[in-house]
């Protein structure tokens, strides 16, 4: 036996492990072989494992083999010293690794009832292991849902709020519909001003692609339908100077950005009118560990642009970025962006499968009330983590 062996033991008894010894080993080693019902302690990477032989064994240098005067306690010192295993680890030394010596372990202190109290005692341990054993798998069932409880009610509430659950609804707030025709209306407006391009016509939303029902006065729509742009970034080199800031997927850390120390690039003015960022874009990392991760542009004062690593989306006017915002942190949004990802090794994702979003457009003053409960709401849910 050897202590790897060791790991794979299990219960209390033991028979061999992956090696094997011959007489001639055992005549020209300091091995010994130890008789049925040794106790064998692994005395080094790591200390503590313990099982008791089945049969005639050997071991490597890797034990501190007990043989008892009175085979008959080696079951309650198997128990006892496993109790004892922490105390001894106390006692261990070595740099590289930890080590029990013979001399040390020989010191080891237990106690020792008569021979029919150590029966009982066995008897009770094993009768109560099953229930330990239970309760562990338990344990880690509950310790397992506590630290997914906190994102998973952060998913819930936001579903319920794309759902139309979150807040009421009103009728003076008017219809999504309405809201749909102003914002179409608006972007053939920015279109003719030669604001904004003409894009390609999205697809219908057809019975089959929506997920769940929403209220009589919201509106299933595209991500595209509600955007003025949705573009990948500008292909630059950040530099420690020149005309113009550098947003990349690294300078966007929870959820906020510290635009001092955002690098610097020379941009063209002419691509600056259409890469230059903007209060109210919405930026969402397109490849790698970190795809569609999103942030809400704020507190800009400079002039900056965006790297080619990121999608910028344009948000109409009449729709309240943070609820957009919300909606791509909601189970929605990730389900509809993973099956929409692309690549084997690195998922990636683009403008037409962001263009095609499908979401639940609610009318804009249900929009804002709907963000202010969430801000309400959320911050409770981080509290849980801790």
């Amino acid at each position: 036996m050897t202590p790897a062996d060791m790991k794979f033991v299990p219960g209390k008894y033991v028979e061999n492990g992956e090696r094997f010894i011959t007489e001639k080993g055992l005549k020209g080693s300091s091995a010994r072989l130890m008789p049925k019902g040794t106790i064998i302690y692994s005395s080094r990477a790591p200390i503590g494992y313990i099982a008791i032989a089945n049969n005639d064994l050997a071991t490597n240098q890797g034990f501190k083999s007990l043989v008892p005067y009175e085979l008959r306690i080696n079951e309650y010192m198997y128990y006892c010293l496993i109790s004892r295993t922490n105390e001894i680890i106390s006692r261990a030394s070595g740099t590289t690794f930890k080590e029990i010596s013979g001399s040390e372990f020989g010191l080891t202190v237990v106690p020792i009832p008569p021979l029919e109290e150590q029966k009982r005692i066995v008897a009770k341990i094993e009768e109560l292991m099953p229930y330990v054993d239970k309760y562990d798998v338990a344990y880690s069932e509950v310790e397992e849902l506590n630290k997914k409880f906190p994102e998973d009610m952060q998913k819930s509430i936001l579903q319920y709020a794309i759902q139309g659950k979150l807040v009421e609804q009103r009728e003076e707030d008017g219809t999504a519909e309405d809201l749909y025709k102003q914002i179409q209306e608006e972007k053939k407006k920015l279109i003719k001003e030669g604001k904004i391009k003409k894009t390609k016509e999205l697809p219908e939303i057809i019975e089959d692609e929506i997920p769940f029902d929403i209220p009589e006065n919201w509106k299933w729509v595209r991500l595209g339908d509600i955007s003025k742009n949705i573009h990948y970034g500008y292909t630059a080199s950040a530099q420690e100077k020149g005309n113009c800031k550098l947003l990349r997927i690294t300078d966007i850390q929870n959820n906020s950005v510290e635009w001092e120390s955002v690098p610097f690039c020379n941009v063209k003015d002419k691509d600056f009118e259409t890469y230059g960022l903007n209060n109210r874009d919405i930026m969402i990392a397109r490849t790698g560990g970190t795809i569609g991760k999103t942030y809400i542009v704020d507190s800009l004062n400079d002039r900056a642009v965006f790297a080619s690593y990121l999608i910028r989306v344009i948000p109409v006017e009449n729709i309240n970025e943070v609820f957009l915002k919300k909606f791509m942190e909601s189970p929605l949004y990730w389900v509809q962006l993973k099956a929409g990802s692309m690549g084997t090794g690195q998922p990636n994702v683009n403008g037409t499968t962001l263009s095609k979003l499908l979401l639940p457009l609610p009318p804009l003053e249900e929009q804002k009330r709907i963000v202010e409960e969430l801000d309400k709401v959320l911050p409770y849910t981080n509290q849980l983590v801790k």
